[in-house]
């Protein structure tokens, strides 16, 4: 089994769900007799393949070229279904961020073939490639047997695990792929921010808060546990946190170690978009909240006699 494992990477540093996707990758390949080619394509390219050598691939191929300066996702698109062909793959791998799921279904959709998007799980049983997703929200898995060939599909971040394996061999070559569009500007977030996808703890924040100037008791919180911070539809359409923060169904799923909803109702909108958490924390005071129906541990109380008592605890323990 050929596997093809596309390398995320931002401002020289390879995403760590794009690590964790390596790891998979490896480890099946070592149950099924396979082989891991990990793709590197972009300005930096070159660089950013010595960083990530032990990380899981057998070997790295790395594409750089001025056809890729400013290039939309197509064009990296092209490049890597023309590894995929070239190396003749079996399934081609990314991870599931907003940028990765774009890439491999245009990718998928240059080669004909299909994709499943923000899988948990990937296994081969008897020679066959097996794939699980969350569906209907999360209150179903969907377990999928594939006869199609390269299957291409995208895996949740915090799912999978980091290796380490003897170094990778890199091979560079010319990329050719030219995109329609160029980008004509970059936008930066904010620095230092935490990117929800990859964060292991995430503390989310509702229209329990009262007004946006309260979610200083979650970035302080966060600070302590290292945390991101996030929240829900009804607090980004109401303009107190920007769209990017938004956890949902219409904003980004996330699976974090740790999930802590803050006067959060649990709407199911809001639930399709966390409910994978390994663990999840729900602070409301309302007994019969819907998140209390997800949530490992509940606490029913005032948020704001329950955060800063939280914060106070864990400091004593932390710090």
């Amino acid at each position: 089994m050929k596997i093809v494992v596309w390398i995320e990477f931002t401002s020289g540093k390879v995403k760590a769900s794009s690590l964790e996707t390596l790891g998979s990758a490896r480890l099946l390949a070592e149950s099924a007799s396979g082989e891991v080619i990990g793709v590197c394509c972009g300005e930096g390219a070159g660089e950013v393949s010595t960083t990530i050598l032990s990380a899981g691939a057998h070997r790295i191929i790395v594409r750089e070229g001025d056809s890729l300066a400013n290039a939309h996702s197509d064009a990296f698109a092209t490049e890597l279904s023309q590894v995929a062909t070239s190396e003749s793959a079996d399934l081609v791998l990314a991870s599931a961020t907003s940028s990765g799921k774009e890439l491999i279904a245009l990718a998928a959709g240059g080669l004909g073939t299909c994709v499943a998007s923000d899988c948990i799980s990937i296994s081969c049983e008897d020679d066959s490639l097996i794939t699980e997703r969350p569906i209907y929200a999360g209150k179903a898995h969907h377990r999928q047997k594939w006869i199609t060939s390269p299957a291409f599909i995208s895996l949740r971040p915090n799912y999978g695990e980091q290796v380490e394996r003897d170094a990778a061999t890199v091979d560079s070559q010319e990329a050719t792929g030219k995109s329609v569009l160029k980008r004509t500007a970059f936008v930066e977030g904010s620095r230092g921010k935490k990117e929800l996808t990859e964060a292991e703890i995430i503390i989310s924040g509702g229209r329990g808060l009262k007004e946006p100037q309260n979610f200083a008791l979650l970035e302080s919180l966060a600070d302590v546990l290292d945390a991101a911070v996030g929240a829900s539809r009804a607090v980004v359409d109401a303009g107190w946190r920007p769209h990017s923060d938004q956890v949902g169904q219409t904003g980004k799923t996330v699976s974090p170690k740790l999930y802590i909803a803050v006067g959060i109702s649990g709407a199911i909108q809001h639930l399709a978009g966390m409910s994978s958490s390994r663990t999840i924390v729900a602070i409301n005071k309302d007994a019969g909240a819907p998140i209390f129906s997800v949530a490992t541990y509940g606490v029913v109380g005032d948020l704001f006699e329950v955060i800063p008592r939280l914060e106070e605890e864990l400091k004593s323990v932390l710090q």
